[in-house]
């Protein structure tokens, strides 16, 4: 794989992954980013041995966007501390079917995981296994069918923005899992993008910012004003430290 690197240093690595790539090894035996990165530091820096990346957060696999992950244990360990206090920050785009009732606001479900199909069901909060999700969203424009919708993730449970979405009648385009793929995009990519995250460096403690592009020329991307909004000011990322 070529990793594309946004930005490294000696404590974290900010990537770009490509969509249809796990984020770790799983049953398919596909190349994941966990150890495509792990193999790029072994390369660039000759490492012996198998060489220490930290996986500090996911993306579901047809999910692309930036990703950090970490260098050394104790940048895994205050990052991933910075996760559950909430100070990570992240943030998509989504083109989903449809439009939503309200062009912004706050989804509060409850959801579970079916271990044997790996899918997400919204179930009542009182649901034994149930874990709350939180997300705000603002629709940016609307396109024939479609809308594309930026979206800030207030927790981080499995196949959030997906299930919450198409709870809302609203299943995201191309969504082979969730029916978005029986409304429109069948065969395309999901239309789901990690195009910001923030942080605090664990070691500088300096605010970090990065920015991508979704796949603009690609459907259904095409169809929206993309630069309109994420005003990224270089080519592949626009960093703030």
């Amino acid at each position: 794989m070529d990793i594309k690197v946004l930005y490294e240093d000696n404590h974290i690595i900010v990537v770009l992954k490509p969509q249809n790539v796990p984020t770790q090894a799983d049953e398919s035996g596909d190349l994941d980013m966990l150890s495509a990165v792990k193999q790029y530091v072994k390369e660039k820096y000759a490492k012996p041995g198998e060489a220490y990346v930290g996986l500090v957060h996911r993306l579901d696999r047809p999910t692309g966007g930036v990703m950090i992950f970490a260098r050394t244990s104790k940048a895994a360990a205050r990052l991933s501390a910075s996760i559950k206090e909430g100070e990570l920050e992240k943030k998509y785009l989504a083109v989903v079917t449809g439009t939503l009732r309200d062009k912004s606001g706050e989804l509060v479900n409850y959801l579970l995981k079916n271990p044997k199909t790996n899918n997400v069901s919204v179930v009542p909060a009182t649901t034994k296994g149930a874990k709350k999700a939180v997300l705000k969203y603002n629709v940016l424009e609307v396109a024939e069918d479609t809308s594309m919708v930026d979206i800030s993730l207030l927790t981080g449970r499995s196949h959030q923005i997906r299930v919450q979405m198409n709870y809302q009648g609203c299943p995201l385009y191309a969504d082979v899992r969730y029916g978005g793929d029986k409304v429109l995009g069948k065969g395309d990519n999901l239309a789901l993008w990690a195009y910001e995250i923030k942080f605090v460096h664990p070691v500088t403690h300096k605010k970090m910012t990065f920015r991508v592009y979704p796949p603009v020329e690609d459907k259904p991307w095409s169809d929206f004003h993309v630069d309109k909004y994420l005003s990224i000011s270089k080519p592949i990322a626009d960093m703030e430290y």
